[in-house]
């Protein structure tokens, strides 16, 4: 089922003008022994559908809790987030489960794979999450896995596959749902600097596909694989630029 909002929720003019992802002014803030900590500190970002944008910055910029508040995976302090002309804050938990499970799609540094289960299987799981029947599932997930090259892998279990192989299993499940956002949190942090450059040729690739791609990493030279940089530093944006890549 669709994520249906009230009409003073949504932004048709933000659809109209291709952005998929605005915030306004948003803040996260802990409390910690009492005091307050700002992880983030009024940042307004726009993005466009289709665009290729890493997020950078040194530890404790800010830049993991950006990427979880796009991922509704956590909710701001304060400020507006807009997904697809939608405003985050209301909606259900019932929407944002949908959300997180079709229209986005997470590739985490861990991998966070089962270990137990085939690289078939752990591509399949979201599909489970959300009812696909079985032969549609498989379907699904082994021509996933083709597009990321590992046919001939997709009955191995993570302890028998390369750490790029892994990576590349992480990313088929992201992709299994077909959404319309990638997020992936530093995708080249577990890997040599050979394998790394192998999986952001595969995020070029995605990204030719017409996947919006959303990349949070702390090295220069993966972030400019990217079309634009937004650079945090202490939850803040300082800097918004076009990269080298964006032709």
């Amino acid at each position: 089922m669709a994520v249906e909002v009230s009409v003073q929720n949504f932004r048709q003019d933000l659809v109209d003008a291709g952005v998929v992802i605005e915030t306004q002014d948003l803040w996260k803030t802990y409390e910690m022994g009492g005091e307050e900590l700002h992880a983030l500190r009024g940042v307004s970002i726009e993005i466009r559908k289709g665009e290729y944008v890493a997020i950078m910055g040194p530890s404790g910029s800010g830049k993991s809790t950006l990427m979880n508040l796009i991922g509704c995976l956590d909710t701001p302090s304060k400020g507006s987030y807009w997904l697809a002309g939608r405003l985050v804050s209301q909606l259900s938990d019932d929407d944002l489960a949908y959300i997180r499970n079709k229209d986005i799609g997470f590739v985490f540094q861990t991998f966070n794979l089962l270990p137990r289960a085939t690289a078939l299987h752990n591509v399949e799981l979201p599909l489970i999450y959300n009812g696909t029947p079985t032969a549609e599932r498989l379907e699904r997930a082994r021509k996933v896995l083709a597009e990321v090259d590992l046919s001939e892998r997709m009955m191995h279990k993570p302890n028998e596959l390369s750490g790029g192989q892994r990576q590349r299993v992480a990313i088929a499940r992201a992709l299994v749902n077909h959404p319309s956002i990638l997020l992936a949190d530093e995708p080249t942090g577990n890997l040599d600097s050979a394998t790394g450059v192998e999986i952001m040729a595969l995020f070029a690739r995605l990204h030719q596909g017409g996947n919006t791609i959303i990349l949070v990493t702390h090295e220069p030279d993966i972030a400019l694989h990217a079309h634009r940089v937004i650079r945090l530093r202490d939850g803040k944006v300082e800097k918004d630029e076009r990269t080298r890549s964006s032709g």
